[in-house]
């Protein structure tokens, strides 16, 4: 079975031979999230949860940017909840358990990076279903597809073309408004037609 213990982390997210980000991609990646969102919505991010988040790298980055940003972690690792669990706000749960976990409020941002490969497409549906649920801003939600042909950790990675991820977000009701960046349209008046992709018809 597969453990997401401290070897594992670092060994594809510190060693150079191996890992398969940097501080300067991940900050870009945040970056790109925080300016997505605060764009739609018109005011500065207040609230942050995090799905599947690991070590919680987006945290210092997060607190970076925006110093009062209220951040909620959530993952299922025995190291991670023991070492990061309380200085960086992380409870456990899975993405096929969120709901389960009965967050309540709405978030701002809402972030699900490099978790979907690894999860069923039974617990994508529902995860998918309770952050549209929870969304009052924008998620960046990366889903990496067969066509992407990529690199790292391929233990447990569920292969799916790019058509099995726009079924799952049309489901779930979510929009693309970005680069891995999706809004519930219904929550949101006034945009423009090219601020987000439109509906995606199967």
């Amino acid at each position: 079975m597969k453990t997401y213990d401290q070897s594992y982390f670092d060994r594809w997210y510190r060693d150079p031979r191996d890992r398969v980000a940097t501080d300067e991609s991940l900050e870009r990646k945040v970056r790109l999230a925080v300016s997505t969102a605060e764009f739609l919505t018109g005011r500065r991010i207040r609230t942050v949860l995090d799905v599947g988040c690991g070590e919680a790298p987006w945290y210092p980055v997060l607190r970076k940017l925006r110093r009062d940003v209220r951040y909620q972690g959530v993952d299922s690792s025995d190291y991670v909840l023991r070492r990061f669990g309380r200085r960086r706000h992380i409870r456990r749960g899975t993405f096929g358990e969120l709901r389960e976990l009965r967050l309540g409020r709405k978030f701002d941002l809402i972030v699900c990076a490099d978790v979907l490969q690894y999860v069923s497409e039974r617990d994508v549906a529902v995860g998918l279903a309770e952050i549209k649920r929870l969304l009052g801003g924008v998620a960046y939600i990366e889903a990496f597809t067969a066509e992407d042909h990529m690199e790292g950790d391929h233990a447990g990675w569920h292969e799916r073309p790019a058509t099995a991820y726009r079924r799952l977000f049309n489901r779930a009701g979510l929009t693309q408004c970005g680069p891995n960046c999706w809004l519930d349209l219904e929550r949101f008046e006034n945009l423009n037609v090219f601020e987000t992709a439109g509906r995606i018809v199967d």
